[in-house]
């Protein structure tokens, strides 16, 4: 998190000049011009108290006229760009200081800023800091203004602009800043500070948002007080929304009569985007791409957590109320099959257990009992008490109480530098960092602004986790309950997101150790000239119970194609997206340099990304300049050092080049036929596919191969909507395969046509489910239960199970090599008066069950005698007829044919085939009703 700016400048009528000096904190490696006024004594830090925080005003000014404030934020696919304009009169009769301020939110980088007064214009432009100062320093001669104030505002930081003009000037603000939405618990959350401090004739928010993908939800909650709660307008569409705030006069006022401005606090945006599938959203614009990954619908991965607690005499009071009362809550919130343990640490460490235990509800209200008699006092001996975390993880992985699954963190909440043991924080971080296993995380919780923050999120970074600062006043619970609902809920592992060779380049971090739910992943990065017209990209990831490797594709000219007919989305977005988290993971890395060589390369490569995409950094400066009768008069805004500023879930694993594992589907060799050979009674244009399979598709009509006899038999089921038919029941392989039927929207010709809407493949071998539907794809094992949707090609592995989705095609269920079987998806024209969505289901004729198989098209596993004579013209001249003799039957059969829609998903390629009439009766054991099933998972009675 930088600092945030002030920056002042003195006006006088007649003679315009201007000094600036920089108060703050500068490194080193960044001394300058400006030196002498360290000697001087009047190098200082300024920082906000909270007394100053509660009379913040945007505008200050004793006798001025403000004519307007505005506030306009474009969110373009989570990207932000802030712009607040004021226009302001020196409406008295003396010559006066008018300040311009903005909070802004601590991981926003500035980008511009440009000033009118009276004509003359100041524009602003990012240079190193060290450029700036020294070209600053040149033109300091008359006045001064200073400088940098530090605020301990929970989530915003303050720009400070003064201007000393005389009376009648009018001066216009316009202050712009950029920064990536993080979603947090299912949501993004954009927070606009609006304290004019007086009325405003025209006081205005705008809050324009475009996702290509869709708007899932927009909100506005009402957060500046009741007076409010109907002004705020929400217009959307499918992918649009506009948020305006927009009070009258009358409507800002604190009563009635009041002169006083009620508007004074946080106006919020809350929303989140559709998404398709769990692939991920894949964008690409102006020679960048953005991957954003938000999976959903997946069981949670267990957790091991072991909750380090600072106990010293200086969390005595609040602090260790608060804490409690979050350690229940967060205790109370473990689940089953989690395992927990809790130190607690003064000048001593103590172990509630000395081995993590399971998270029964007997052994929670054992460590609650324990939270709550905890009595803070004594020192602080970090360096043993997170040793000791490190080696109970260790020891519960070593005797195999850890699910190789599962997740590992500990969690550390402490509010001071360490007073016992090894205090030199830069050796912790080294002991913690070489006990440390590579699947083992660290956050930390720092309480209050005692505690060496730097340190706490050096040492999270270095071993996979985050830290957080927890403001010690009355709602420190909520936050430290808040942190831990963000990490409670680990949905994968070991995630990497890479693409085809030759494609990109200048990718951002892309391997990232776990993803939590309601969070998201971002990568970025540049493409590389060519002549594609879509760009992949493959995810691997390990789940509860599965591995997944999903692919994913976008159009490369498709999205400018959109921006360019927004009038209010934000046409840089992928550029501008691309160096912001860029520049905020080479922060978090030169904050981890381990030599100043390397410190000094990533400081360059951050200098440079920060003066080619403007943004304002610990390491650059803003220089602003205006032109008055020919002289150049300078202005400075910046930053001081600070390493807070990062971005990225640190979570993650170091970026770099990683194998790229092509997601390429190997279809079964059955599942895609090769043409054939037209057969000799084809007629027309029909194309004939090789019958190696067993089909059961469209309103369902049967189409069973008969390798020995070589020839298909085709039947009809006539059955209602809602029933599950069975399909394969084999109680030797544990497997069993039904499909539940759904009805048209409406009659044809007096009936009802029912097609298959669902179907089930189940393995009571693996404990495995798979639930093919029109609209998803579930996965179930016990109480690990997994959903996709049509919208991404994914290969899973589960057990001895392999299954794969088709992008809107297919998916295709390998069981343990042996049982292969493939679900067609048919869609239709949603307004379509009569059809639904429907599924086909293929399976191999080379398919191995066991002698137990049944079903309607199990029980062919083992081929009947199949005897066709007596073929004679029908009444239909196109297909003839005979009599078929099978399982002791003589069955009248029709010579016609049926569809293959592997090929051709629209029109089809014809099947030849005999057609047994009345529901296969004859050909099939017993009725077909024998074959209706309570559930999807039923197996077959004996008929």
């Amino acid at each position: 998190m930088k600092t945030p700016v002030l920056l002042c400048i003195l006006l006088f009528s007649q003679s315009w000049a201007f000094e600036f000096i920089i108060d703050g904190e500068w490194e080193s490696e960044m001394s300058g011009p400006l030196d002498q006024y360290h000697k001087s004594g009047r190098y200082r830090r300024n920082v906000l108290t909270s007394g100053e925080e509660e009379n913040f005003e945007a505008i200050q000014g004793s006798d001025i006229t403000v004519k307007s404030y505005k506030v306009e934020s474009r969110i373009t696919s989570r990207f932000a760009h802030t712009t607040v304009k004021s226009s302001v009169v020196n409406s008295g009769p003396k010559a006066q200081s008018i300040g311009f301020n903005v909070q802004i939110p601590k991981r926003a980088f500035i980008n511009n800023f440009t000033m009118n007064v009276n004509g003359i214009t100041f524009v602003g432009s990012v240079m190193e800091k060290i450029v700036a100062r020294n070209l600053y320093a040149q033109a300091r001669a008359h006045g001064k203004a200073a400088g940098i104030v530090r605020t301990n505002s929970q989530a915003m930081e303050t720009f400070r602009t003064e201007v000393h003009v005389p009376p009648g000037s009018k001066v216009e603000f316009e202050l712009h800043y950029q920064e990536m939405m993080q979603r947090k618990l299912g949501e993004y959350q954009h927070t606009l500070h609006i304290q004019p401090g007086r009325l405003v004739p025209l006081l205005q928010v705008d809050v324009y948002i475009f996702e290509p993908k869709g708007i899932k939800f927009v909100t506005a909650p009402n957060t500046l007080g009741e007076q409010f709660s109907d002004i705020t307008k929400i217009t959307r569409t499918k992918d649009k929304a506009h948020v305006v705030f927009r009070p009258t006069l009358q409507q800002q006022r604190k009563c009635e009569n009041c002169t006083e401005s009620a508007v004074d606090g946080m106006f919020t945006v809350k929303y989140d985007v559709e998404r398709e599938s769990n692939a991920g959203e894949l964008q690409v614009s102006d020679g960048h791409f953005v991957h954003f990954f938000a999976p959903s619908d997946l069981t949670p991965l267990s957790k091991n957590i072991v909750f380090v607690i600072d106990v010293s005499g200086s969390m005595w009071g609040l602090k260790m109320k608060q804490t409690v009362e979050a350690m229940k809550a967060i205790l109370e919130d473990l689940s089953m099959d989690d395992y927990f343990s809790i130190i607690d640490f003064n000048h001593n460490v103590r172990c509630w257990s000395e081995d993590l235990v399971q998270a029964s509800s007997i052994q929670v209200d054992e460590a609650k009992k324990y939270i709550q008699s905890i009595k803070p006092n004594g020192g602080t001996n970090i360096n043993e008490a997170l040793l000791r975390a490190v080696q109970m993880l260790v020891r519960a992985s070593n005797q195999g109480l850890i699910d190789p699954r599962s997740v590992s963190m500990i969690i550390l909440v402490s509010d001071g530098d360490p007073t016992v043991g090894e205090i030199k924080l830069s050796t912790i971080q080294k002991n913690v960092k070489r006990v440390m296993r590579e699947d083992f995380s660290l956050f930390s919780l720092g309480i209050g602004f005692d505690v060496d923050f730097d340190f706490l999120e050096r040492i999270a970074m270095d071993n996979r986790g985050v830290a957080q600062r927890i403001y010690a006043n009355h709602d420190a619970a909520e936050q430290l309950k808040a942190f831990y609902s963000q990490v409670s809920s680990p949905l994968l592992r070991t995630i990497t997101i890479h693409f085809p060779e030759n494609t990109v380049n200048n990718v951002t971090q892309n391997r990232f150790d776990k993803f939590f739910s309601g969070s998201e992943l971002i990568v970025a990065g540049k493409l590389q000239p060519s002549d594609l017209t879509t760009l992949q990209s493959f995810t691997t990831a390990s789940a509860a119970n599965m591995d997944m490797n999903i692919q994913t594709e976008a159009y490369i000219q498709e999205l400018d194609s959109a921006l360019s007919t927004h009038q209010h989305s934000f046409n840089g977005f992928a550029r501008q997206m691309w160096a912001y988290i860029t520049v905020n993971q080479l922060l978090a890395e030169r904050s981890l340099a381990s030599t100043a060589n390397k410190k000094r390369k990533i400081t360059q490569r951050i200098v440079a990304l920060s003066l080619e995409h403007q943004f304002v950094t610990p390491l650059t400066a803003m220089l602003v300049e205006g032109q008055d009768q020919g002289r150049t008069e300078r202005l400075i805004a910046d930053s001081p050092k600070d390493s807070k500023h990062g971005c990225c879930s640190a979570t993650a694993s170091s970026s770099g080049s990683v194998p790229v594992r092509q997601l390429v589907y190997q279809k079964p060799p059955w599942v895609l036929p090769t043409p054939a050979p037209t057969l000799g009674e084809a007629t027309g244009t029909h194309e004939i596919i090789p019958n190696h399979v067993i089909i059961v598709d469209n309103d369902p009509h049967f189409i069973i191969h008969l390798p020995r006899s070589n020839m298909d038999i085709c039947f009809n089921i006539d059955s209602k909507p809602g029933h599950i038919l069975n399909l394969v029941s084999d109680p030797g392989t544990g497997v069993t395969i039904n499909g539940q039927l759904v009805g048209s929207k409406k009659m044809k010709n007096n009936k009802i046509n029912t097609y298959f809407g669902t179907i089930s493949i189940y393995s009571k071998t693996d404990g495995v489910q798979v639930i093919v539907g029109t609209n998803r794809i579930d996965l179930m094992e016990g109480r690990n239960n997994h959903s996709f949707s049509w919208g991404a090609t994914v290969e899973l592995m589960l057990n001895r199970m392999k299954v794969t989705i088709v992008k809107e095609q297919q998916v295709t269920v390998e069981i343990d090599g042996r049982i292969s079987v493939m679900v067609l998806l048919h869609r239709v024209w949603k307004k379509h008066p009569v059809q639904v969505d429907f599924l086909g289901i293929y399976m191999s004729s080379d398919n191995k069950y066991s002698a137990k198989v049944h079903g309607l098209i199990g029980q062919f596993a083992q081929e009947p005698e199949v005897k066709v004579y007596g073929v004679h013209e029908g009444a239909d001249p196109k297909k003839k007829e005979a009599i078929m003799e099978v399982k002791g039957n003589k069955l009248s059969v029709t010579r016609g044919w049926q569809k293959d829609y592997r090929r051709d998903k629209k029109r089809g390629s014809d099947v030849y085939c005999w057609f047994v009439h009345n529901s296969g009766k004859g050909f099939v054991d017993g009725s077909y009703t024998n074959y209706i099933l309570p559930q999807l998972d039923s197996f077959l009675s004996a008929l």
